[in-house]
């Protein structure tokens, strides 16, 4: 029987204690985020259960693959998950349900399962919120710590790349998050042409 509040409290510990300094976007508060997010899209999309269940658990372990390295986290993160949920009663089956929802994370994304979609939501969730420009600031920030400096208006540039190629999959996500990531790719858009 799985025991989701000790893989809970076991990965936000590990995370908390192990996750490197320089990760200002990557962090433990990026994955409380995305652990939320994805519960209010999973109610709204009708997602109980065992699917919510295995769903709180991708997004909980979704990004513990930074504690080991950088670079092609996803793939990571779907082997840390392999190897530390056996210990909570989650069968082979489960894992790869959860390892899936991971990997469909990685840019650009590719989801085709309902729990696939809700988690790349999640994930991407605050381009369409009014702390988006604080939140996008934390990952330009870790880009130039960890090796990927970018001035800021290249950096807007991307921002605004990012934000016309980015689609919400769920219907929930795209009600709440469209109207507010196109307003927001508007702020940028008029900043750049300002400079």
């Amino acid at each position: 029987m799985i025991d989701f509040e000790a893989a809970k409290e076991f990965v936000l510990n590990k995370l908390k204690k192990e996750l490197k300094s320089g990760l200002c976007y990557h962090c433990y508060g990026h994955t409380i985020d995305v652990y939320e997010s994805a519960i209010k899209l999973a109610k709204l999309e009708g997602v109980k259960g065992k699917d919510l269940v295995l769903l709180k658990t991708a997004a909980l372990y979704h990004d513990t693959g930074f504690l080991l390295e950088y670079n092609e986290h996803e793939e990571k993160s779907a082997k840390v998950t392999r190897e530390l949920l056996p210990q909570f009663g989650y069968s082979e089956q489960d894992i790869e349900v959860i390892t899936a929802m991971i990997t469909a994370t990685k840019l650009p994304q590719k989801p085709t399962t309902l729990l696939e979609k809700i988690l790349c939501d999640a994930d991407l969730d605050y381009l369409g919120r009014d702390d988006f420009f604080m939140i996008a600031g934390k990952l330009l920030c870790e880009w130039n710590i960890n090796g990927f400096p970018t001035p800021l208006k290249k950096w807007y540039h991307i921002q605004v790349d990012f934000l016309n190629n980015n689609n919400y999959f769920t219907s929930s996500a795209k009600s709440l998050r469209i109207e507010k990531k196109n307003e927001n790719l508007t702020q940028i858009l008029e900043l750049l042409s300002e400079n």
